[in-house]
Parts: structure tokens; sequence; C-alpha cells
């Protein structure tokens, strides 16, 4: 990876099999967009009081020259980010999504 990206974990074990998740995840990004210059991801497992299961967050923020690119996938009512790779895989489509339309506007 020619960019620098910091990982975060917040409320979360940091585990191996974790990072490298990440690591595919910004791989990925970087085949869509070359020009990122860094990035921040932060993975959390907030308290919630009034869920019985855990609803993990991921954050993204994503530097390139042209755009900030910033997702924050906190949905306390989706339940299928109880599952920690699901949040991770929808947080990163949804930079994808953003990163795909600065590079596609900018060749316009």
């Amino acid at each position: 990876m020619s960019s620098e990206f910091q990982i975060v974990f917040h409320n979360i074990e940091q585990t191996e099999a974790l990072q490298d998740a990440v690591r595919k995840r910004i791989a990925k990004l970087e085949r869509y967009c070359e020009q990122i210059i860094r990035g921040r991801v932060v993975l959390d497992a907030p308290h919630n009081h009034r869920h019985k299961g855990k609803v993990y967050s991921v954050g993204l923020e994503i530097h390139t020259p042209r755009k900030e690119v910033r997702v924050n996938q906190e949905q306390h009512d989706n339940h299928a980010h109880e599952d920690l790779y699901v949040a991770i895989r929808d947080a990163f489509n949804a930079a994808e999504r953003q990163l795909k339309s600065v590079e596609k506007g900018h060749r316009l």
C-alpha cells in the first residue's frame, strides 16, 4: 500500500484477522482510487443499553487530493451489523461508491 492508513479499535479486541480484513478492503479501495493520501478506520462496539446484541459501527476517513470521504456506519437498528465483518463490508462499500463518484466526476 502506498497510502498511510491508521486502524483504531475501540471497545473491541484487536486481532490479526480483523486487521487483515480491513487491510484487504483498503487494498481494494486503492484499486479504484490511486490517489489516496491517507486514511483512518475506526472499529467500535458502542455500549448499547437498549439493545440485546452488540451492533458494531465502522467509521472511515479517506483523504485524496480532490476530496475527503467520510463514512460513518452507526446503524443501531441494523441487526446485520451485529457481525463486525458485515459492518466493515458495508462501510467500505459506501466509501467505494463515494470514491468512484469522485473519480467519475474528475474524468468528465
